[in-house]
């Protein structure tokens, strides 16, 4: 099926839109059904978008209609990826179908050639350093989110955009239901195994079943409050989005540190001090300090910090730790030193208050984790360059969120660069008021 580009997606350049979608080669089983946890349902509301950017020798010998054939494969062993979303009869609670209706999967290209795109510049921004493509990156990834039909809505989406160099890029929306990142680069990888003529191993095949909570029975009268990492939000009915007034737009923004401008970081932020803080809680530190020199109203004195971990045990899982951090002092006079050694002392997981809380509410309730509170999550673990097309690694790799509604806090990711002496990628999404401003001050912290 043909489809009509974007009005932005046609000023770009990119045309010849195709739909179509692919499944498991073979029936995945008679009813079979996935209940997702609590967890997992106080993340439905979130969506990964990542983009894959791979130089030409990646796609010269294999095609897009070759890579889609591969899918059959791959998508067998993940076929919950393929399903759709039903209610449970009373209760109501969301689960998926493993009816095989399969992932949504796009065609499309470009008439510029992957450097020409790359290179592209949004003319409202000129933070120099603090530029790169990311407002570009959402054009090369499906847009879609989950309802107004439950019945009918893809759970995963995939757009292979070809430019007229012949570099392509692969653009992934994730519904945030099916796992986290992790959950994310383990599923998009095997692909790419499987591309490079690798067999998957049988363990690989995800087991749909009705997965008992694990959360102990909680009496329903006694009296509590939401855990201050989440919040409450709608209801949203069957359509699972929450969007921003036009009043508190969210604006994407990404910049790299390279391993020099970190180093640099450190010495002029540790200088007599013995203490060795990580990177990512320094960055993180810098950027708190910087967001609340600039926001308009109170500083964001609590934060949540979320850190993956590769799962062991099943392939699609939100496991990621949650934690709050609340600074006791004035983060624009703090010394980003202290908020530093409080995002990484932070050892209370909040994801059982989480759990609770889903709990109690029978798994109904809408909530939103990111943004919540101004949120830093910690990506650097994943294996983002591990989806290998043909061999190739890509050249680049982003992640970030869609919108994530009216008066959030903004929410600051921490990618991995292609090796691993180039330092970190950063992605925020910050409101429209003040997102501006912080770029330009952190380019004054940061590349000063």
């Amino acid at each position: 099926m043909n489809d009509i580009p974007t009005k932005e997606q046609e000023q770009k350049g990119i045309f010849g839109i195709r739909i179509s979608s692919v499944g498991p080669g073979h029936i995945s089983g008679q009813d079979a059904s996935h209940e997702p946890s609590n967890m997992d349902l106080a993340m439905k509301l979130h969506y990964l978008r990542a983009v894959y950017y791979f130089q030409s020798p990646a796609f010269s010998e294999i095609g897009v209609n070759q890579l889609k054939a591969q899918t059959f494969d791959w998508l067998e062993h993940f076929y919950v990826t393929c399903g759709r979303l039903r209610r449970a009869d009373p209760s109501g609670r969301p689960y998926i179908k493993c009816n095989d209706c399969g992932v949504r999967f796009i065609e499309a290209e470009c008439t510029k050639t992957l450097d020409e795109w790359r290179q592209m510049k949004d003319p409202d921004l000129d933070h120099h350093e603090l530029q790169n493509s990311v407002h570009f990156d959402k054009l090369l990834v499906p847009n879609q989110i989950i309802g107004p039909d439950l019945h009918f809505s893809p759970l995963v989406l995939i757009q292979v955009t070809k430019f007229r160099c012949g570099g392509a890029s692969v653009g992934l929306n994730w519904s945030h239901l099916l796992g986290d990142v992790f959950s994310l680069t383990t599923f998009i990888n095997a692909l790419g195994s499987l591309s490079s003529g690798h067999h998957l191993p049988l363990s690989f095949t995800h087991k749909a079943q009705i997965l008992l909570d694990k959360t102990e029975h909680i009496p329903t009268d006694q009296s509590y409050s939401d855990p201050v990492c989440i919040k409450r939000v709608g209801p949203v009915g069957d359509h699972w989005t929450i969007i921003a007034q036009e009043h508190n737009k969210m604006e994407l923004f990404s910049f790299q540190l390279t391993d020099t401008q970190i180093n640099e970081l450190k010495r002029l932020n540790m200088c007599g001090h013995e203490q060795k803080i990580p990177s990512f809680g320094l960055i993180c530190a810098v950027i708190w300090k910087s967001i609340a020199h600039v926001k308009n109203g109170p500083e964001p004195n609590t934060v949540t910090v979320c850190r993956g971990k590769d799962p062991k045990e099943s392939l699609l899982v939100n496991g990621q730790s949650v934690f709050v951090v609340e600074a006791q002092f004035s983060v624009s006079k703090g010394d980003p030193l202290d908020l530093a050694a409080l995002i990484n002392d932070a050892s209370e997981d909040e994801r059982r208050k989480i759990e609770e809380t889903m709990e109690r509410e029978k798994g109904l309730s809408d909530f939103m984790v990111y943004g919540a509170n101004l949120t830093f999550v910690d990506m650097e673990g994943a294996d983002l360059y591990g989806f290998k097309v043909q061999g190739n690694r890509p050249i680049y790799v982003n992640c970030f969120l869609d919108s994530i509604g009216d008066d959030q806090e903004g929410v600051v990711f921490v990618l991995p660069c292609p090796n691993k002496n180039e330092g970190n990628l950063i992605t925020l999404m910050m409101p429209q008021s003040y997102g501006h401003q912080l770029m330009l001050r952190l380019k004054n912290e940061l590349f000063a």
